[in-house]
């Protein structure tokens, strides 16, 4: 412990450094008014009395501490501020730019990848997937439920097409079906009722339904009467029996327009093993770890594998967070990273000015330590104006990340996980505030070194201006080469992206979207929902459709194009032999009605399309892709070949389409087969009951608007009949443009992050030089008074700015082949080390640097010699 002795001494050394500080920071106030260093010291004097006085007048205010030197650096720094309001303004925009797009980005990332799901303790709620990302069979689910220990409770979900019917707008609701574990495992509870219970979930007690809040206040009126109310769903009648609290979603990552939930019965499909249809979730028992119950879930499949062959493989527990956000996390932390570049060249870019700014204030700072301020003092000052610029530019950069994050969440892919959980929440704007401090320290630190140790003889000789700065120069150009590297890193990124995007725009979907729209028509719980009525509609409707006038064509498939669910199923090819179980070749199937190929305008490449007469009573028939026949009988003609789904009825190849894109825009592609839609009841009755609605796409002649003609559809299926719900209306080219939208969302990011990057790094280059003109007047009037032309002086500026951008290009280079590894996963179709993207953007860099070194080139090549050695 210090003795009072030491203490005396360390307080008035201090106190000599708050003198100094008084008399310093007059005498700076005077020679910002043109006063010569001597007269401004003395005029300081007299202003404050005598030293013994100021001493005395300073020890009475020494109670107030640190925090009273602290205010008076403050208001110091902001009275210099005021003085340079054009220097305040472009560094507090600056940090503002760099602090906003942190600001909205951060809100994002939080809200999407950090913060915890709306469920009760959900770090310990998990996702068992098939395959590492698919569905789950009936029986496996029954089974792994039994005879895991590792879950407190373990419950599934099912697809549910729920037709709401009753009144004069009868609309198909997504709905769920679902075990009684699943809302008590969530730990929400309903805002009205109750959840369904356990004894619920059996035929003919399952006829009860919890509602979302949306759909209770758009049908029934937020009627609190509606508990215990019959409504009638798929034509039957079910008791409402509990209502969701607003912004309830489940699952998270799968049906998430999904608006009511009902009991499911797994009963009948206890020992059904193929069809893979349960999403299955589970809790983890206190004290399990998620490595605990992999391993659990490892040996109890393996031990099902033996004893069911083929329908174990591959199975995975997953957080359901990382379920949720695993798709986008790549992408949000490549727009956090490009973001962070554009604070850094922000802050490199502010330190720059500062430092060019020390150069002019060097008198000051001088007469400061000649007036007895320690450096420590001074050191102190300057950081304090730097953080004040950082904290407003903080400010304002929030208000910027405010109205940035609208714009981001009007502009971003609907798909996305969680957005409707976006928004700037107090731990965000803390954040900001702690980034604005950070970056006032970190950015201010350079040139308040710099400044707090010049050489005071230097800095009061009349003559020392011209020459003095070298070190201050040197570190400048260090700051301008290190944005013009972080700079490139991000205009490759972005680069990239562009590249991909236009790739993903080139990319042949094998149909045209032009032109087109589509909608759904359902028949559950209508009188036309009899398997012998269905087919009969659904021909009728279509010639419905294509009679109007305003149609050019007009067909229907089960799921359209990249809009609607993925089918798989085993097949076997006629006179192979048979696979083990588990390892049949699997094609994505799709049912459709004659005239799809036609009006989606993909073309039959070998064979025949489906056609009128392919019904039940005919031989059963299938479309394949090209992609199927090239892999399943290369070199062979595949039209005239046999499958078999199944084991069931043999299938003659009639016909080979072009490979369309079906699931994600760009994906690899799949064996794929088309079954004529009048067949599919014969085919397929005993695992998939013929399909209770059908999605029709219609085509209208060039030139015209396809959304125009969707009322003249609705009134087309209204008049065959009234009752049937008509949904799901979209045009194809919005559905695509939807495949792509993150792609398209991610390249506009970062190419204005990109761009804001480039802007900053030719404001830094161009500053430089200009300081660097001003700062060679002198040089540059001697060296044209001796005889140098102006192209050569010109040159020589231009080449100093070049030296610097080369410097920085080259650094730039080796780090984004580095740092552009982290986008391999968000790239279609071009490679990390692409190398006309690195060639386009080095000389784009290279260009903007020699346009920004150009104009103070020009305006140095334009020096009066004797005007320049008379101003010295």
């Amino acid at each position: 412990m210090r003795s009072p002795f030491f203490r005396r001494r360390r307080r008035d050394r201090d106190l000599d450094d708050e003198i100094a500080a008084h008399l310093a920071m007059a005498a700076a106030d005077r020679v910002a008014r043109g006063e010569k260093p001597e007269e401004a010291a003395a005029g300081a004097r007299r202003e404050l009395g005598n030293e013994l006085l100021v001493r005395e007048a300073t020890r009475a205010q020494w109670g107030r501490g640190s925090l009273e030197r602290f205010l008076q650096d403050l208001r110091y720094g902001l009275r210099l501020l005021r003085r340079s309001p054009g220097f305040a303004a472009v560094a507090v925009g600056t940090l503002a730019l760099g602090i906003g797009a942190n600001t909205a980005i951060l809100s994002v990332v939080d809200a999407i990848l950090l913060r915890p799901l709306p469920y009760r303790d959900a770090g310990s709620l998990v996702a068992i997937l098939m395959h590492g990302t698919g569905p789950v069979t009936p029986g496996n689910f029954l089974d792994w439920g039994a005879r895991s220990r590792s879950f407190e409770s373990m419950g599934a979900a099912d697809l549910w097409s729920a037709n709401l019917t009753g009144g004069d707008n009868p609309e198909k609701v997504a709905a769920l079906r679902m075990t009684p574990e699943i809302f008590p495992m969530l730990g929400v509870r309903p805002s009205l009722g109750r959840f369904f219970l356990a004894a619920e979930a059996v035929a003919g007690r399952d006829r009860v339904v919890v509602l979302g809040d949306g759909i209770w206040r758009r049908r029934f009126g937020s009627d609190p009467a509606i508990l215990g109310r019959a409504i009638a769903l798929n034509g039957e009648p079910y008791t409402v029996v509990g209502v969701m609290p607003p912004g309830f979603v489940f699952a998270p990552f799968w049906a998430t327009q999904s608006e009511m939930w009902a009991p499911l019965d797994l009963a009948g499909r206890a020992n059904n093993r193929e069809g893979q249809s349960l999403r299955v979730f589970a809790r983890l028992r206190d004290g399990v770890t998620l490595a605990a119950a992999r391993q659990e879930i490892a040996a109890i499949t393996a031990s099902l594998e033996r004893e069911f062959p083929g329908t174990n493989r591959d199975v995975r527990v997953v957080t359901l967070l990382e379920r949720v956000v695993g798709n986008v996390r790549p992408a949000l932390l490549v727009l956090l990273a490009a973001v962070g570049l554009v604070l850094l060249i922000a802050c490199v870019n502010v330190a720059n000015m500062l430092l060019a700014r020390s150069s002019v204030r060097r008198r000051e700072v001088a007469l400061r330590a000649a007036l007895g301020a320690s450096r420590g003092r001074t050191l102190r000052q300057l950081l304090t104006e730097s953080v004040v610029l950082a904290c407003a530019g903080g400010a304002l950069g929030a208000a910027l990340g405010a109205w940035g994050l609208k714009a981001l969440l009007a502009i971003a892919p609907p798909e996305t996980p969680r957005l409707t959980d976006v928004r700037l929440d107090p731990r965000v704007l803390l954040a900001t505030l702690a980034l604005s401090l950070a970056t006032g320290i970190v950015f201010g630190l350079a040139p308040a070194f710099h400044a707090s140790r010049l050489a005071l003889r230097e800095a009061l000789a009349e003559g020392g201006a011209a020459g003095a700065g070298r070190e201050g120069g040197r570190l400048r150009r260090v700051f301008v080469a290190a944005e013009v590297a972080l700079a490139l890193v991000l205009l490759v990124g972005a680069g990239l992206m562009l590249r991909s995007f236009a790739a993903l725009r080139r990319f042949d979907p094998g149909f045209d979207p032009r032109g087109v729209v589509t909608l759904e028509v359902s028949v559950a719980g209508t009188r036309q929902a009899a398997p012998g009525r269905r087919a009969v509609l659904y021909r009728e409707i279509l010639d419905r459709f294509a009679a109007l006038p305003d149609v050019a064509a007009a067909g229907a498939i089960n799921h359209v194009p990249l809009a609607g669910d993925i089918w798989g199923w085993p097949y076997a090819i006629e006179g192979r032999p048979p696979s083990r179980p588990g390892e049949a070749p699997r094609a994505i199937y799709r049912a459709v009605l004659p005239g799809y190929f036609a009006t989606m305008r993909l073309p039959i490449l070998r064979g025949r399309a489906v056609e009128t007469a392919d019904t039940d009573g005919a031989p059963g028939v299938v479309v394949i892709n090209d992609h199927m026949a090239r892999r399943r009988w290369p070199g062979a003609e595949a039209v005239g070949k046999r499958i078999s789904l199944g084991d069931r009825t043999w299938l003659t190849v009639v016909g080979v389409v072009k490979d369309a894109v079906q699931g994600s825009w760009g994906g690899e592609l799949d064996d794929e087969i088309y079954l004529s839609f009048l067949q599919t009841r014969q085919l397929m009755e005993s695992t998939e009951p013929s399909s209770a609605y059908i999605s029709y796409v219609v085509r209208v002649p060039a030139g015209r608007d396809p959304a125009g003609i969707v009322p003249a559809l609705r009134t087309a299926v209204r008049s065959i009949d009234p009752t049937l719900p008509v949904s799901a209306v979209h045009t194809m080219e919005d559905i695509v443009a939807g495949a792509n939208g993150r792609s398209r969302f991610q390249m506009l990011l970062l190419g204005v992050f990109a761009a804001a990057a480039a802007l900053l790094a030719a404001v830094g280059i161009y500053g430089v030089m200009s300081y660097a003109v001003s700062r060679q007047a002198r040089e540059i009037g001697l060296r044209m008074a001796l005889g140098a032309s102006a192209r050569g002086v010109l040159w020589r500026v231009v080449r100093q700015g070049l030296s610097v951008a080369l410097a920085g290009a080259a650094a730039g280079l080796v780090a984004a082949l580095v740092l552009t590894r982290l986008m391999a996963s968000v790239l279609y179709g071009v490679t990390t080390t692409d190398p006309a993207t690195y060639a386009g953007v080095a000389a784009l860099l290279v260009a903007i640097a020699v346009l920004a070194s150009y104009v103070p080139a020009r305006r140095a090549a334009r020096i009066d010699p004797a005007t320049a050695l008379r101003s010295e």
